[in-house]
């Protein structure tokens, strides 16, 4: 595991794997990082969102589950976007087939999750 953390912060160790892929491979991937990590950004900016306006919902302590479980999401997709980068550059350089992830489809159960939880809260707020 903390091989796998330095390779992030070492670019020379990175070049120096495999032979040099066609730059719009690598460029691709970058985008694909770039994607990634808006997605994290966006998940904190809802998170402290959640925390600075939304109105006191009926279940005590939701907002704040809310607010915190967006934030947690959000760390969680910064640092599962640069990994993923550097598994799939690696996989690249080699000539490997690229890493398959599941995380994609937890992100997105989580999110469904999480916007189910809000129209329950919203629907109790409004009806009760």
């Amino acid at each position: 595991m903390w091989e796998a953390i330095r390779r992030w912060f070492d670019p020379r160790e990175m070049r120096s794997v495999g032979s040099r892929p066609d730059y719009r491979f690598s460029l691709a991937n970058e985008r694909t990082f770039l994607a990634w990590l808006r997605t994290g950004l966006a998940l904190i900016a809802g998170g402290l969102a959640a925390a600075q306006f939304l109105p006191p919902l009926p279940v005590a302590h939701l907002r704040e589950v809310i607010a915190i479980a967006l934030l947690l999401l959000g760390a969680a997709v910064a640092v599962r976007a640069v990994d993923h980068w550097a598994r799939t550059e690696r996989a690249i350089r080699l000539g490997e087939e690229l890493p398959a992830s599941r995380f994609p489809a937890v992100l997105a159960l989580a999110v469904a999750v999480g916007a189910l939880l809000l129209v329950i809260a919203v629907l109790a707020r409004a009806l009760g």
